[in-house]
């Protein structure tokens, strides 16, 4: 079985690389909308309830009036808060 030993591998977290990507205002847009669902769903703000939001959000059932890209970008803003990163 072969392991990987390469010191300069990285893990990187598809959340945050896909909220960098976003412009500054879209990522704080959608770091705010997700504290305001989180405070309004998940008032106990436990990382099991963002990450169901988010799984939701992902799964593609979501409102009508919301795109694709902007539930992605709000599951993976739900899944920064789970984690406790709010930067």
């Amino acid at each position: 079985m072969h392991q990987l030993t390469d010191p300069t591998a990285e893990v990187v977290q598809f959340d945050d690389a896909l909220l960098d990507a976003c412009g500054p205002a879209l990522r704080a847009e959608l770091l705010t909308e997700a504290a305001m669902l989180a405070e309004a769903f998940a008032p106990e703000g436990r990382a099991e309830q963002l990450q169901a939001m988010a799984a939701v959000l992902a799964s593609g059932a979501r409102d009508e009036e919301m795109d694709g890209a902007r539930a992605r970008g709000l599951a993976c803003a739900l899944r920064r808060l789970a984690r406790g990163s709010d930067s």
